[in-house]
């Protein structure tokens, strides 16, 4: 059995107005980007079954903008707040919520985190994943709760730039 995780970072956010960290909204790239960077991965037939996102604003709008995109039900997107200023314990209990039966999941959230735990399963660490970046793995695992000791059969690593 395969289990396929998308780990997307949020899209550009400001940092020019004074509100706390939670709350920073995308700027007007970051939106674009989200958008971009969903419409590659729908042309790549890579679309997520479900959509956890951080609570934080640029986040949660990068998510929106993403399942919009790929046409996925509100049923399928879910706020997890464990995904927000998280480490990779916070990470592994988020994705051992996920039913079994689901076979993709996309997370958002932030680094340095999403980095240091993309770099967990692909074969070439890379030093940072870009705002609106995504790795994509696809992984021989039974269980979510089994991912790190699955076989990484594919990765896909994009990012607006690329």
């Amino acid at each position: 059995m395969q289990k396929t995780l998308f780990i997307i970072r949020h899209g550009k956010s400001s940092w020019e107005s004074e509100v706390k960290d939670i709350d920073r909204p995308l700027t007007e790239r970051g939106v674009r980007n989200s958008y971009e960077m969903a419409t590659r991965l729908a042309n790549a037939n890579l679309i997520p079954e479900l959509v956890y996102s951080s609570s934080a604003a640029r986040a949660l709008h990068t998510a929106v903008i993403m399942t919009r995109v790929w046409e996925l039900p509100d049923k399928s997107f879910s706020i997890r707040e464990l995904l927000y200023m998280s480490g990779a314990a916070e990470i592994d209990a988020v994705l051992a919520e996920i039913p079994e039966e689901v076979n993709s999941v996309a997370i958002y959230g932030h680094n340095p985190t999403f980095t240091a735990f993309a770099n967990q399963f692909l074969s070439a660490a890379i030093d940072n994943i870009p705002t609106a970046g995504v790795v994509v793995l696809t992984i021989e695992a039974s269980s979510w709760t089994e991912l790190r000791s699955g076989t990484v059969l594919e990765e896909v690593v994009d990012f607006p730039k690329k």
